[in-house]
């Protein structure tokens, strides 16, 4: 029992990787594919830790899916022991611990970034890290742990800045409920400071382009991401990411750490879930943002847990708990590993959106290779990073060029070249090609050829006689962000 945290956590890593090859790239790890070719300090969208990570992976396996999603494979299982090892530090007995980490385990959130190389995935495990260190060192008084702490946050921000609200959230948390000790001791400030240096490439490359992240995330605020939800629906999406039947242990948590005087100095912890619930929720962000934290809530939680199995019917208790735990382990794994065959995941797309995502891309640049084929030379524009990034991934197999996007990032790698060469437009809106294309006549449709209803199933290829202006003159207006 005392090295389950452990044990969950390998065996997590390893069910990842066997199943890292299913169904395909993610349109997301297309675009960090090609991303880890320009390396650079910050993109439109993210930093360059995950594209780097992208680069390397591809540069030890070049073209093997498995390859590059070992990292996301071991920081899930990682995320699964910090979990067990949380519990432990919130007064948990090791089958509390053993709990903990098998909530997270089989929670949907894990095994789904888990899968995927994501920028989500590291930051899940940025905030479970930094989680876990800062509990353990308000816990021994081990000040070491505030630098260590601010490493880890730093890296989390050049990954992404999403982090940075963790800990605006944990020093809401300790104005609120204390300790307040920690707003004296120049440890805790070191390790901001820490953070500080180690973003500050990011913030310096952002402030010198404008500040596109803020665009993005104005966009994404809009509705306009498959991940986006409304408003309202960011707390009660939290029951859904690790189980319904296993949201009670999170939520056990969250109480304890309110109203249990055993774990007054970490009552932070729940403020800062409460305060980043209310900004999430203002700014319309993603569910998932809020998921760094159900790691810590499931080791205060699972310690609750525990000893409600002692009391009462023992054996009715601990079956039920073996049920959810089998169950929720059953259903999270056909949500978000490539179990089902691609020509019946419609259900589990209907469910999980971004597994749509991952089913198609082959066969969607077979599709621009063989028209193409009828206009030799010809610039491949597409609407979206994913697009470009599969052609730029498959399509030199099949004879095709370089494509270029105004979307995100790949609008800072255009534009293509002046000249009258015709376009093959891929998913381009009729408004966009009629701005920026002449004489476009529709070629192809994309067919993922087992009707899932993705992002590219049924977008138009056209084939157009060239750009209506030079490129270097319309190209700011074919960039776009979101």
């Amino acid at each position: 029992m005392r090295r389950a945290p452990l044990l969950l956590g390998a065996a997590v890593t390893v069910v990842l990787v066997v199943f890292a090859g299913g169904y395909g790239y993610h349109r997301d790890e297309l675009y960090f594919l090609e991303a880890g070719h320009h390396l650079a300090w910050s993109y439109a969208d993210q930093g360059p830790v995950t594209p780097l990570v992208a680069r390397l992976m591809s540069d030890i396996a070049p073209g093997s899916l498995t390859v590059l999603r070992i990292p996301s494979a071991i920081a899930a299982g990682l995320v699964v022991l910090l979990t067990g090892l949380l519990a432990g530090e919130l007064g948990g007995r090791p089958r509390a611990r053993a709990l903990a980490a098998a909530c997270a385990a089989v929670g949907t959130i894990v095994l789904f970034n888990g899968h995927l190389l994501s920028t989500s995935t590291l930051d899940l495990l940025v905030w479970t890290l930094v989680s876990w260190l800062v509990v353990r060192a308000v816990r021994t008084g081990d000040n070491r742990l505030w630098p260590v702490a601010g490493v880890v946050l730093g890296l989390g921000l050049l990954n992404k800045p999403l982090p940075a609200f963790l800990a605006v959230g944990l020093l809401a948390g300790v104005l609120i409920a204390g300790p307040r000790r920690l707003l004296r001791n120049p440890w805790v400030w070191s390790g901001a400071a820490i953070a500080l240096v180690l973003w500050s490439p990011w913030i310096a490359w952002q402030a010198s382009n404008g500040w596109p992240q803020i665009a993005v995330s104005r966009s994404i605020a809009a509705g306009n991401s498959t991940s986006s939800q409304p408003w309202w629906a960011i707390v009660p999406f939290q029951v859904l990411l690790v189980s319904p039947v296993l949201a009670p242990v999170w939520i056990a948590g969250l109480v304890r750490l309110f109203r249990d005087p055993a774990v007054r100095p970490y009552r932070f912890l729940a403020w800062a879930w409460v305060v980043l619930a209310v900004v999430f929720m203002a700014s319309a962000g993603k569910p998932y943002y809020l998921a760094g934290l159900l790691p810590a809530l499931l080791g205060a939680g699972a310690v609750a847990v525990d000893g409600w199995l002692d009391r009462g019917r023992r054996g009715l208790r601990r079956g039920l708990i073996g049920i959810a735990l089998v169950g929720s382990a059953a259903v999270s794994a056909i949500i978000a590993l490539p179990l089902v065959p691609a020509d019946r995941a419609g259900q589990v797309v209907a469910t999980n959106p971004d597994v749509g995502e991952t089913i198609g891309w082959p066969r969607f640049t077979q599709t621009i290779a063989d028209v193409y084929r009828h206009v030799p030379g010809a610039v491949i524009l597409t609407s979206n990073y994913g697009e470009a990034g599969a052609i730029d991934r498959y399509g030199p197999a099949l004879g095709l060029p370089h494509a270029y996007s105004g979307h995100n990032a790949f609008g800072d790698w255009g534009p293509p070249p002046n000249g009258s060469a015709p376009v093959v437009a891929v998913g381009l809106d009729r408004s966009d090609i009629a701005t920026t294309l002449r004489d476009c006549r529709l070629r192809a449709r994309i067919d993922d050829g087992v009707g899932i209803d993705n992002d590219e199933q049924g977008a138009p290829v056209d084939v157009c006689r060239g750009p209506q202006r030079p490129w270097s003159a319309q190209w700011s207006a074919v960039k776009h962000l979101g």
